[in-house]
């Protein structure tokens, strides 16, 4: 691969300059701080700089989000300290989804074959009542089903069915969730 001539191609961050340059400097901040411990005020900013965001949502301390207009987020969500959200392309939560601490949601990658590097996004969706345990990863392009569960540390860049329990690197089916 040749790193010299590598270009983002046809990807835009999604946002006027000045706009990234705002969140950079004074949404990032606030939203990241160990500091500053209360939901409300971090909900407040990302919604300022165009999340989509339900209520009760609980952001601990720590939380990266890269591009918050790239975020939906639904009702009664947690999200855990130290969780990256590094969203250059859509990431939605569906309500009553639990990210435990240290969770990395990653919607881009490259393609390695590619030799410029070629920057490859797509987005992630996690739906309602699924529970990313601390310190897992979710790749590009995943759709995390009704009630799945991807256990502490565990790795898929592939979509998990509903209602399983998932666990490894890469994640496999453990067993079916009963509620």
């Amino acid at each position: 691969m040749r790193l010299d001539s590598y270009t983002v191609g046809t990807y835009s961050p999604g946002a006027p300059y000045w706009k990234q340059v705002l969140w950079y400097f004074l949404g990032c901040p606030l939203v990241e701080s160990h500091l500053l411990p209360f939901s409300a005020l971090k909900v407040w900013t990302l919604r300022r700089f165009g999340a989509q965001i339900g209520q009760n949502v609980r952001i601990k301390p720590g939380v990266r989000v890269k591009f918050p207009w790239r975020l939906s987020i639904g009702d009664h969500v947690w999200i855990g300290e130290n969780t990256w959200i590094d969203n250059l392309a859509l990431v939605t939560i569906e309500s009553h989804v639990c990210l435990s601490q240290g969770v990395y949601l990653c919607t881009g990658n490259h393609d390695w074959s590619h030799p410029d590097f070629k920057l490859i996004t797509a987005p992630i969706h996690i739906q309602e009542s699924s529970w990313i345990a601390a310190k897992a990863v979710i790749g590009p392009g995943v759709s995390v089903g009704r009630g799945a569960v991807l256990t502490l540390g565990s790795v898929t860049a592939h979509s998990l069915e509903e209602m399983t329990i998932y666990a490894g690197n890469p994640a496999q089916p453990v067993k079916k969730r009963k509620m």
